[in-house]
């Protein structure tokens, strides 16, 4: 469904209650380490498995995201685990959109009876390619596109950073946002990675003088802006919502689900609405699917590869007024304990991207898995709702999760 002729909604059925999250897994998150990623995978599935309380043999569809090296397929999963049974295979998983999507394709999966227990995993080792200068890395994919090598490399148009320091520097013209906002975002995301046993950042705090003192790494953002580059897997265990009471821990539940695009795809400098993300399609969708609005929320994950992007995020999904977002997230109303009171909300509990861990956003499904299910080591009060934003700039998705029984 096309809307505000840039962008649109993919058409979803309603598929609200009949999935649930049952087990959550990862690795140790870490920089350069040198790990295989197959391996890393398997052991987030591993740990997912016995979260749940499932054996492996009873896992009959994985899911991954396809077009991307060194993932989790079911050749790997029937390898290590040692079994030989057939699988329902999805590409349309792993992480970043598809961390918040994966749960409606296994719906329609369950549905079909193709499958009954589903794995969804996501590998990375771009913190060890880096360091050994073999390639890959986020900005691999960018450059190896045909259409950016020609018409945005070129021009200086590239990495990441530079894409998105335009967008930062654009919305400060268009809505007054500050430094000191933007730093905010990066505080607080490391004030969390400070208290999270998982977090690369654990034992590195910052405070906002910190961040403004740091000179400009690419105008407007200082190093504290940008995501880490990370080595780690994550992964988490889907069933159908009557079958989950069977299972170790009590289910979390997909309440809503909502994908959407903009049609300029990942070419920020076609971009109609630079300071906008697909967010605003997708979050209305989904809440509408589970039946809430965005006051409901208690705990909002969104992918956060630099700060503005989290602060877009936040605008396009109703949590404040467009343009506005840079007010709401001052101070400490992003804080896991005093958000909600100081009139914000808490937000990337275990310090995402920015400073848990960079493993394109499946590791915030888990914590909001956790979350819900009261296990969270930063543990917002009496949580019921919680929602994921995903994003890759051509897509957006809108994942809400609900408390089970």
């Amino acid at each position: 469904m096309a809307n505000r002729n840039w962008g649109g909604l993919t058409p979803y059925e309603d598929i609200a209650g009949e999935v649930a999250i049952v087990g959550v897994g990862e690795t140790a998150h870490t920089a350069n380490s040198g790990r295989d990623p197959i391996a890393m995978a398997a052991e987030a599935v591993a740990n997912a498995l016995d979260d749940a309380g499932i054996r492996p043999d009873q896992v009959d569809g994985i899911m991954f995201r396809g077009g991307m090296k060194d993932q989790f397929t079911a050749d790997d999963f029937r390898r290590h685990f040692g079994t030989d049974r057939d699988l329902w295979v999805s590409a349309e998983g792993g992480a970043m959109t598809w961390a918040g999507t994966a749960p409606y394709e296994a719906a329609l999966a369950m549905r079909r009876r193709q499958a009954s227990v589903i794995v969804n995993a996501f590998t990375v080792d771009w913190a060890s390619q880096t360091k050994a200068n073999t390639g890959g890395g986020p900005g691999e994919y960018h450059r190896e596109d045909l259409m950016k090598g020609s018409f945005e490399v070129p021009f200086g148009f590239y990495p990441q950073p530079v894409y998105f320091a335009a967008i930062a520097r654009r919305h400060m013209h268009e809505f007054g946002t500050t430094a000191a906002q933007l730093g905010a975002i990066a505080v607080s995301s490391r004030r969390h990675a400070n208290t999270h046993p998982g977090a690369v950042m654990r034992e590195k705090p910052l405070t906002l003088e910190d961040y403004l003192g740091r000179p400009p790494f690419i105008d407007p953002f200082r190093i504290e802006d940008c995501c880490l580059i990370s080595d780690g897997a994550a992964a988490y265990v889907m069933t159908a919502a009557d079958r989950a009471r069977d299972c170790a821990k009590a289910p979390v539940i997909v309440r809503g689900v909502a994908e959407a695009f903009d049609e300029a795809d990942t070419f920020f400098a076609q971009h109609r609405h630079i300071t906008s993300t697909p967010q605003v399609f997708s979050a209305p969708a989904a809440y509408r699917m589970a039946g809430i609005a965005a006051a409901d929320v208690d705990v909002l994950a969104v992918y956060d590869p630099f700060t503005i992007v989290a602060l877009m995020q936040i605008e396009d999904m109703g949590f404040c007024d467009k343009g506005s977002g840079g007010a709401f997230v001052e101070g400490d109303r992003l804080d896991f304990r005093r958000g909600r009171a100081r009139g914000g909300l808490p937000f990337n509990t275990h310090g995402g991207l920015l400073s848990h861990s960079y493993v394109l956003g499946i590791s915030h499904v888990v914590e909001l898995v956790r979350q819900l299910r009261g296990e969270a080591a930063n543990q917002v009060s009496s949580a019921e709702i919680a929602v994921y934003g995903g994003f890759t700039g051509a897509y957006c998705s809108t994942l809400v999760l609900g408390k089970g029984e």
